[in-house]
């Protein structure tokens, strides 16, 4: 649990959608990256609509979302201290209004229980406690691994959107039948997107997207291929056009 600040030492500056974001993330500790900016290409939010972001860490899909819709009403809910207070400094630095609440998806504190939103956003950690993914840094430890159920970053994310409001989640392609079960009854027109490596890959990720109160049908997306070629070839990322468009332009995800 990161519980102090970060210090100046501690931190770098990372380029976001192609440079059009600088944000401040730990040295060592949890970074996002890709799966971040995906989340929120992934999010159909408009000018004033809200957004709250379960898991906010130092802030990043709330500002790409800023970044894509200006005026947007953001709020973030963030575990661990020193992330939050690290999200707040990025957003003072950004000039983006981002109200960082702290505690854990299975009791919001009181102040975000009194709220709903339009979307909510989420990349839970990926990993039970147990599983063997350990690191030393705790505040990436806590980031990969959790003890709490994807069912209660579920519940915690239908119960903050009002009514036909949209959640969007992204997590291993395994837990999609978690997903779908904690899902079943409270909301609908869920969207799966595939995400894979390369062609001819297996879909590694998914990203879901529900909309609660509904009871239009599932859909099964074409996937998303994040690079060109069988393999990288030297140290380039080799991007498809269609993963540039998003991680590097900024441009939202195509569901």
């Amino acid at each position: 649990m990161r519980e102090k600040e970060f210090s100046d030492q501690e931190l770098d500056t990372h380029d976001f959608l192609g440079g059009k974001l600088q944000i401040r993330q730990p040295r060592a500790g949890y970074r996002s990256g890709s799966d971040t900016v995906l989340l929120a290409a992934s999010c159909t939010v408009r000018a004033g609509q809200s957004v709250l972001e379960l898991g906010c860490g130092a802030g990043v899909a709330s500002f790409c979302l800023a970044q894509r819709a200006p005026g947007v009403v953001l709020h973030g809910l963030e575990l661990q201290p020193g992330y939050a207070a690290l999200a707040r400094a990025n957003a003072d630095r950004l000039g983006v209004a981002l109200t960082v609440h702290e505690g854990v998806v299975e009791r919001p504190p009181k102040d975000l229980r009194a709220l709903t939103f339009d979307h909510v956003i989420a990349n839970p950690p990926y990993f039970d406690a147990n599983a063997s993914t350990a690191t030393e840094d705790d505040g990436k430890d806590g980031a990969f691994r959790t003890d709490i159920s994807l069912a209660d970053w579920v519940d915690c994310g239908l119960r903050r959107l009002r009514e036909g409001g949209w959640l969007t989640i992204i997590h291993r392609a395994e837990r999609l039948p978690d997903l779908l079960s904690a899902l079943q009854t409270r909301a609908g027109d869920i969207r799966i997107k595939p995400l894979a490596s390369r062609t001819g890959h297996a879909a590694s990720r998914i990203i879901v997207r529900a909309r609660k109160g509904s009871r239009a049908p599932l859909s099964l997306c074409a996937p998303l291929i994040l690079h060109d070629g069988e393999r990288h070839e030297r140290d380039e990322i080799s991007y498809s056009p269609a993963a540039q468009a998003v991680l590097r332009d900024g441009l939202a995800l195509d569901f």
